[in-house]
């Protein structure tokens, strides 16, 4: 067995980081590549503002024959007095012992930066991609969401990870959408002149960026590991984002011009995406463009709403307006809300009562290093 250390991006490791997938899912119609660009810029120091306070390593696992059988990364971040330790981009093949040598991999790099805990699997990112390990789905898999063979759950766990975080995914189709029930709940806000509901202007794309902005940061300042967000990189986000985004898919709320709360969707890219193998050359981008108005599924990838208007309806009213915006998009059958946490039992509470069903589960695991 050999262990390679990834270096370089043009490097024959890094080629053998995405070879490990094909070897993996070769016989899994289900599974749909990443697209490698998004996963570099992860893990590119000029692309990625995490590694101003922290670090990331690489590296892919081959045979006695030079096959690539595993492959994972590692990363911890400095912020709130607190060291953040994880691991992620797993692969293995269904072997017990060679997983445990992956993983250990990760685990002693982490104990040599002094990280005292573990999640995994993560991202060195954001939380609304390449995050959790998928336990069960009925339906396809989402851009830029975990897709695990099912012996992963136990090569984890059998290590002494535990779980931290069940994340769920839900789907709602105009003939399951139970509207009636929160027509009430809406008109709280909806009918109430102190209260705006709006979709996003391209044309004014800054003062929404700013609105995101001011929301985000109050909304998720209880999280342990929360990192404010600014205008700046969330702009750069947003511009890259608009093809995959109608104005019909992101909704705000205000309260006497406040900001108050929004619920972002973007299109399902891997709806096109998955003719790519993880490609995403200027070819396959002009075959996107000229698809994307075929795409049936949006994914609503962040929710959120400011502590002080919590059950006061504009959790409804956000829903209802963007149930009235999207019947106005003929192509989009379904839309799915992901990355629920078990933390958040009203959000569960009120898709239940929606109509919604679940499609899939994802689980974040936790692991105290000893030292």
């Amino acid at each position: 067995m050999k262990v390679l250390e990834l270096k370089s991006k043009a490097s024959k490791e890094n080629k053998l980081f995405y070879d490990v997938c094909s070897r993996i899912y070769s016989e899994d119609q289900t599974y749909i590549p990443h697209i490698k660009s998004d996963i570099e810029k992860i893990f590119d120091e000029r692309k990625n503002k995490r590694f101003q306070n922290g670090m990331a390593k690489r590296w892919v696992f081959l045979d006695d024959k030079g096959n690539a059988f595993g492959r994972i990364a590692a990363f911890y971040e400095d912020k709130n007095e607190k060291r953040w330790g994880g691991w992620g981009f797993y692969e293995c093949v269904n072997d017990p012992t060679l997983s445990k040598t992956v993983i250990e991999t990760a685990e002693s790099w982490l104990k040599n930066h002094k990280c005292k805990t573990i999640q995994a699997p993560i991202n060195f990112g954001s939380r609304d991609s390449y995050w959790g390990l998928l336990i069960s789905s009925s339906s396809m898999p989402s851009y830029r969401e975990n897709y695990n063979p099912s012996y992963y759950q136990s090569q984890i766990e059998t290590l002494g990870y535990e779980r931290d975080i069940e994340q769920t995914t839900y789907q709602i189709t105009h003939a399951t959408f139970q509207a009636e029930r929160f027509i009430k709940i809406a008109q709280r806000t909806m009918g109430n002149n102190a209260y705006d509901f709006r979709n996003l202007e391209f044309s004014n794309l800054s003062k929404y960026v700013k609105d995101f902005v001011t929301i985000y940061n109050e909304a998720w300042a209880f999280h342990e590991d929360f990192t404010p967000l600014t205008h700046d990189e969330l702009y750069k986000e947003f511009k890259e984002m608009k093809p995959a985004m109608l104005k019909e898919l992101a909704v705000f709320a205000y309260h006497e011009e406040r900001p108050i709360g929004f619920y972002v969707n973007i299109l399902e890219l891997n709806e096109i995406f998955k003719y790519f193998n993880g490609q995403l050359t200027l070819w396959n981008k002009l075959r996107f463009l000229l698809s994307k108005n075929r795409i049936k599924r949006a994914r609503g990838i962040i929710f959120g709403i400011v502590p002080d208007f919590h059950n006061k309806g504009v959790e409804a009213g956000l829903i209802m307006k963007t149930n009235e915006l999207v019947k106005k998009v003929k192509q989009l059958k379904t839309m799915e809300l992901a990355w629920i946490g078990d933390f958040n039992p009203k959000m569960l509470s009120m898709l239940k009562a929606l109509g919604a069903e679940l499609t899939k589960v994802h689980h974040t695991y936790k692991k105290k290093i000893s030292f």
